[in-house]
């Protein structure tokens, strides 16, 4: 890892914030596709009963 001196934490806390937002948007479009799924074998099953 290089020296990064004085700049040290500023560097290290934009990368663990963009971290953070990269693995909340995952998260997140893991669970809203999941929520569509569902929402979506709702509809077919009320759709193939009628």
């Amino acid at each position: 890892m290089p020296d990064l001196g004085t700049y040290a934490v500023p560097v290290l806390s934009s990368y663990a914030g963009t971290l953070a937002l990269l693995i909340g948007l995952v998260v997140g479009s893991i669970w809203k596709a999941r929520r569509v799924a569902r929402k979506l074998d709702a509809v077919e099953e009320r759709r193939g009963k009628g």
